[in-house]
């Protein structure tokens, strides 16, 4: 079984932790770190042999292009994490497609290819923001993997499904999704796949859940890791007790832990996975309802 793999491709003073003590306006200003530790991670996919998607924020790739040139030439995906980086449900749908469409337009004149899919700041689509979808769909993406079938303060459609799936907007307007994995207990969708979950899991838990994913539901699982994640000597920020667990927990731990499960599983970039999904089988059809409370409603042949 491949397994995808992806990077949200930011640097540590623009993650959601970050936001209230650093503003979008003071970016500049900042200590930038995210070219080494990207580097970092392109010589451990090097040595694995193992390609990705990354999900690169258009602002960190208009001021360093040849890092998204350098991203492209060892093989791995080039796809939209936004511009900005501002939660969805912040911006009304017009700020939003130009954010979306800003960061496509820089992507692709620096890759020189079409830019197919796409990750929501902090996995910001959520029933109500279903509505980007749609734009998703006009501005010519061709995947999102923002929806994560979880509870969850910040994000999350617990009801969501839990593999990749087409979702049919009321404009009658399909698009593929690839959610965040989880594993199913007791009716309960637990987070494995990634970030602060991947640093707080044991690596015997997450090797666990992923063979039971890949072995008993013979189904993919989709990775994500930031940059940062990889870097303990960052600067520490007064972001408060909870952003502060949330964000530095276990840095120092990331790295040995993503070599482990790069030796011992099989990645390929996002698009793929989903390209090979759906020869094999056509993906379950999701169509959402116009009603605002039931904007998941209806399941057909799921």
């Amino acid at each position: 079984m491949i397994n995808a793999l992806s990077i949200d491709t930011e640097d540590y003073f623009q993650a959601k932790a970050m936001e209230s003590v650093i503003h979008f306006q003071e970016w500049r200003q900042q200590e930038s770190r995210i070219r080494s530790n990207v580097y970092r991670i392109l010589n451990l996919f090097q040595k694995f042999r193992t390609r990705a998607t990354f999900f690169i924020l258009a602002w960190n790739a208009e001021r360093y292009p040849e890092l998204v040139r350098d991203i492209q030439r060892e093989g791995h995906e080039i796809a939209s994490h936004g511009y900005k980086h501002m939660d969805i449900y912040r911006q009304t749908p017009e700020e939003f497609r130009a954010d979306l469409s800003k960061s496509k337009k820089i992507l692709g004149q620096i890759a020189h290819v079409a830019i197919r899919g796409y990750r929501a700041p902090t996995f910001s689509i959520r029933q109500d923001t279903l509505w980007a979808l749609d734009i998703l769909i006009e501005e010519g993406f061709r995947y999102d993997s923002s929806i994560f079938p979880i509870l969850h303060d910040r994000y999350g459609i617990p009801d969501s499904p839990r593999f990749p799936y087409r979702v049919r907007t009321p404009k009658n307007k399909s698009i593929r999704e690839f959610p965040l994995s989880t594993i199913s207990i007791l009716g309960q969708n637990f987070p494995i796949a990634g970030g602060g979950y991947f640093r707080l899991l044991p690596y015997p838990v997450l090797h666990k859940a992923l063979l039971k994913l890949n072995q008993k539901e013979r189904r993919p699982a989709v990775i994500y890791l930031h940059p940062w994640e990889l870097d303990p000597d960052q600067p520490r920020l007064p972001i408060g007790p909870i952003n502060q667990f949330r964000h530095y927990i276990n840095l120092h731990k990331t790295e040995k832990k993503l070599v482990r499960l790069l030796q011992d599983f099989r990645f390929a970039p996002l698009g793929e996975i989903l390209d090979r999904e759906e020869k094999k089988v056509s993906l379950p059809l999701v169509q959402i309802s116009e009603e605002p409370k039931d904007l998941l409603g209806n399941l057909n042949h799921w």
